[in-house]
């Protein structure tokens, strides 16, 4: 996967405005494939859809986690159904992370198999149908916002509030995959993920009214009686935003000596991995990385990697409660 275009989240400017033609393009496909006259799953349990209107990391995979450990306070049962990106196997899957590497059901369905049963599959129909089978009280989709074959009974939106909804222009102009105005009409709720400072600013910055309900949320880490501050690293991170990362680290006090921002989702191979650990031993560091990387980590240098969890903290649940009542989860 390509690393995200710094031009997406800049104003428009001539790139931008060059290729929305093509940004144009892809919206009408969209739009178009939404539209299409077809027949639609209604799974008999809830589905709730945990999608973005942006291409590319807005926090969907921590919310999914929140939003199962939130569930199972409640007393429900969830299962996920994920497309599993980088994955090879080719049917319909329950994840077992005893059995399964991160090459066979992609890394963020690895993570997530830590919390709850999730179903990795190319046809989200299946997905469903396959999920549907254990008799769970919630099925929680990530992503498919913008896959009309499934009927959602909630869908929330989830967006960085640092980076907002970038120039306004759809792929490859811009980071948005359908119109802002387009996707909201079809969102119940719109969470987005940022510092107080990022909340206000994202807010500010929209050009129009959400027009659906808003949550906010912070990603925080979960610290486990390990001391960071003082800690000489070297980091790596193959996330979406790595700098973000960086950042969380030198929060915490650690003094990041080198660093490898990788693409998103990028394989590890003997190789990296073994560069990655010579220059941390050169520069007597431990190495760092986020807990989506670590599953992508070769086993025989697991024992090298420090790993940084964090949780998603959202500041209200009682919008998101109103919702999972009206489902009748309460």
């Amino acid at each position: 996967m390509m690393r995200t275009p710094s031009f997406w989240y800049n104003g428009p400017g001539f790139l931008a405005w060059f290729l929305s033609p093509l940004g144009w393009l892809y919206s009408r496909a969209t739009a178009q494939r939404l539209n299409k006259t077809i027949t639609v799953i209604r799974a008999q349990s809830p589905v709730i859809c945990i999608g973005n209107v942006n291409a590319g990391g807005t926090g969907k995979t921590p919310t999914i986690i929140a939003m199962v450990e939130h569930l199972q306070k409640l007393g429900w049962t969830a299962v996920v159904v994920s497309r599993g990106y980088g994955k090879n196997l080719k049917v319909p899957t329950l994840v077992n992370p005893l059995v399964h590497s991160a090459e066979q059901v992609g890394d963020e369905p690895l993570l997530i198999a830590a919390f709850c049963q999730i179903i990795v599959t190319n046809n989200r129909v299946a997905g469903i149908e396959l999920a549907s089978k254990g008799k769970p009280d919630v099925i929680l989709m990530d992503d498919g916002f913008q896959d009309p074959t499934v009927h959602k009974d909630f869908s929330i939106i989830t967006v960085d509030a640092s980076l907002g909804f970038g120039n306004g222009f759809c792929i490859p102009a811009g980071p948005l995959r359908e119109p802002i105005l387009t996707g909201l009409k079809r969102a119940d709720m719109c969470l987005s993920i940022g510092s107080k400072e990022n909340q206000k600013k994202f807010l500010k910055k929209l050009a129009v009214p959400l027009g659906v309900v808003h949550v906010a949320a912070k990603v925080k880490p979960l610290l486990t009686g390990m001391r960071w501050e003082g800690l000489n690293a070297f980091a790596f991170a193959g996330i979406a935003h790595p700098e973000k990362f960086f950042l969380t680290l030198e929060g915490l006090g650690v003094n990041i000596l080198g660093r490898e921002a990788l693409s998103d989702h990028q394989p590890l191979s003997l190789s990296l991995m073994r560069r990655m650990s010579a220059k941390a031993k050169l520069l007597n560091a431990q190495l760092v990385c986020t807990e989506k990387d670590f599953v992508r980590v070769p086993v025989n240098y697991r024992a090298e990697v420090l790993v940084l969890p964090v949780r998603l903290e959202i500041e209200d649940w009682s919008k998101i409660d109103l919702k999972l009542a009206d489902l009748g989860l309460t």
